[in-house]
């Protein structure tokens, strides 16, 4: 019987370019994109700004989620606050009607903001498919050095326009400090 199981990813996760500075990841990026790479992703060890926009990166689905969160919460704080103020526990206070919208305000609007922030958090971690204790992306050498002084590029091989080779010979001509091809 082998070691793998059935399930393990076989092949290459890509090829990853190695720089030794912000800007020049930021110049392989751009052209990178330029070339028609769409799953691509950089690594360094602090932001660069405009380096999100050159990896083609999008960030619409956390804000639409915490929107539609907080709606859930506004449903679900004004219908609690009515059903026990009207239905399950009814008590008239200085005579006025039992659903007197102005009190359910400050119930409601808490209500928004946890499940906002719940669907936030939860929302994130979901995304980015966390937690996460392994990822292909470990394996390329000297990728310790992400988090201290080196930036990296790497070009998945999920990529339409990826092939090993063409993609090997656009990353060299960007002048990196290594390219190594990764495997899953």
């Amino acid at each position: 019987m082998s070691g793998h199981a059935a399930s393990d990813p076989v092949g290459p996760y890509g090829l990853v370019a190695e720089f030794e500075s912000p800007q020049e990841l930021l110049e392989a990026a751009e052209k990178a994109k330029l070339a028609g790479y769409k799953k691509m992703d950089a690594y360094s060890p602090f932001p660069i700004h405009g380096l999100s926009d050159a990896i083609g990166f999008r960030d619409a689905k956390v804000p639409f989620m915490v929107f539609l969160g907080g709606l859930t919460g506004v449903a679900c704080g004004f219908t609690l606050i009515w059903y026990t103020a009207t239905i399950d526990y009814p008590l008239n206070v200085g005579g006025k009607p039992f659903n007197s919208l102005p009190s359910y305000i400050p119930i409601s609007f808490e209500c928004t903001v946890l499940f906002s922030a719940l669907t936030a958090v939860f929302g994130m971690l979901a995304l980015n498919k966390l937690p996460k204790p392994y990822h292909a992306i470990f394996n390329t050498p000297g990728f310790e050095r992400c988090s201290q002084d080196r930036f990296f590029l790497a070009i998945e091989a999920e990529d339409p326009v990826y092939d090993s080779q063409v993609t090997r010979d656009f990353l060299a001509a960007l002048h990196p400090v290594a390219v190594n091809e990764v495997e899953k």
